[in-house]
């Protein structure tokens, strides 16, 4: 078992410099310069998937290319013997690499990730997911699991929720209903953090991490809001892995069995037609 203080620390660092990376104003960080920006779809604890993604990033030989993350919490990995939900597993693992790259990597808020922090429960074939989240968590650091559970919140509450790239594409998880797009306030985007009533149901915290809606006038509303002409989200299963929702939206799926990520230029104008062609899935060999 991992040392409980150790990852306390590592989890502390991580909330630190989430909040403090470079270009990061309110809930948007803008990446500047990165010449290429790699995004995977929602992981929900798929550490297999996470480690092949990471070699196909090699940051460490391409210092300017950027990760984008999302959705870890709430996955169907399991400790045996009804221990609960090891997605925490994919949590302590990002917060290292974090540390470790601290400009360059970044995970965005998705609703799982709202769900811990406003304690409204998911469910799921008739299973709590935050019930088990919680309890794998205690079988995995025992007496250390309350301090250990309140520092993931207080990670979850710096996360960002979109980074911005040099030409104009807009990365979030998804993109809100239109019934909430009149009641969306900028200003809590630029806020260092988010009030209570921006995280309920209707709040802008809550519309830009729950909604589902592809509709082609909700992007050109949503694009022209954000001053931005593409998006690319998760949040949504996708049979094939990803899917184009409309002329401005690529959808991208992480999870099992077609777990795909976008590799793309940050820098050069792009098309949806050149961010489809980034769009690969994660060799299947490779998490065999």
């Amino acid at each position: 078992m991992l040392d409980p203080q150790k990852v306390f620390a590592t989890i502390q660092r991580a909330t630190r410099l989430m909040r403090e990376t470079r270009g990061r104003h309110g809930s948007i960080v803008d990446l500047n310069g990165a010449e290429e920006v790699l995004v995977v779809g929602d992981l929900h604890g798929n550490v297999p998937t996470f480690r092949e993604v990471f070699k196909i990033a090699a940051l460490a030989d391409n210092p300017g290319r950027h990760l984008i993350l999302q959705e870890l919490v709430h996955g169907p990995y399991s400790y045996p013997d009804d221990g609960g939900d090891r997605s925490h597993q994919l949590v302590d693992l990002v917060a290292a690499l974090k540390c470790q790259y601290p400009e360059r990597v970044h995970l965005i808020l998705g609703n799982h990730e709202l769900s811990e922090l406003t304690g409204r429960s998911i469910g799921k074939n008739g299973v709590m997911l935050n019930a088990l989240f919680l309890q794998g968590i205690e079988t995995a650091y025992k007496s250390a699991a309350g301090s250990i559970y309140k520092a993931y919140l207080e990670l979850f509450a710096a996360l960002p929720l979109m980074a911005r790239t040099d030409n104009r594409v807009l990365l979030c998880h998804t993109l809100p209903d239109e019934r909430y797009l009149d009641s969306i306030d900028l200003q809590v985007l630029q806020a260092d953090s988010w009030p209570e009533d921006s995280l309920v149901r209707g709040g802008t915290v809550y519309a830009l991490t729950w909604g589902r809606d592809s509709q082609p006038e909700v992007a050109d509303r949503f694009a022209a809001m954000m001053d931005v002409d593409f998006f690319i989200t998760g949040h949504q299963p996708c049979d094939e892995g990803f899917r184009q929702a409309n002329h401005r939206q690529i959808i991208i799926d992480g999870t099992d069995p077609f777990p795909m990520y976008c590799l793309f230029n940050g820098r050069e104008p792009v098309t949806i037609e050149r961010l489809l062609d980034g769009v690969r899935p994660v060799p299947m060999s490779r998490l065999e």
